[in-house]
């Protein structure tokens, strides 16, 4: 006959009530606390809201469709070059239909950010010559949006928007 000896120690407690619940709202607890920490972490970061008003953008669709079309019927040659001897920079020569330049027009350029307007970054430029404009201002490297705006007075001639990279 064999005997089987139990050694003293801890034995196993029993699962409670108390101690479901416990783990129950703990869990919960880490959940809900995330979710809060994340939906604050996006919602400060961006707001999501590229058009304050979408019905005003929509009623604007047609004057921009008509400045667009106005634009192409001047044949306009806007060249835009990036320049990295130095500080980077953008270089933009401004041409009518006939190849002379363009002359009494102020640009307005921007690196516009692609998701987020609030880091859109305007660049200060210079005319170097008649219709050759050079942006001073230093430029972050990422990908941008190169928006160049070419205007006369209060009325813009010529606009246009592209991809780049720095």
């Amino acid at each position: 006959m064999s005997t089987t000896a139990i050694k003293p120690g801890r034995g196993s407690r029993p699962i409670t009530g108390r101690t479901v619940l416990l783990y129950f709202v703990t869990f919960f607890g880490v959940i809900f606390a995330m979710n809060f920490y994340m939906v604050r972490v996006a919602i400060s970061s961006f707001s999501g809201v590229e058009t304050e008003s979408a019905y005003k953008a929509g009623l604007s669709f047609k004057n921009d469709l008509a400045a667009a079309r106005a634009q192409d019927s001047r044949h306009w040659s806007v060249e835009a070059s990036l320049e990295r001897d130095g500080p980077a920079g953008v270089l933009v020569t401004a041409r009518d239909a006939r190849g002379q330049a363009l002359a009494g027009l102020s640009p307005e350029i921007r690196l516009a950010h692609p998701t987020d307007k609030r880091r859109d970054v305007p660049l200060e430029v210079v005319e170097v010559t008649p219709g050759r404009f050079r942006s001073i201002t230093p430029m972050p490297e990422g990908r941008w949006d190169l928006v160049i705006e070419l205007k006369r007075e209060t009325e813009t001639l010529f606009r246009s928007k592209t991809r780049i990279s720095l």
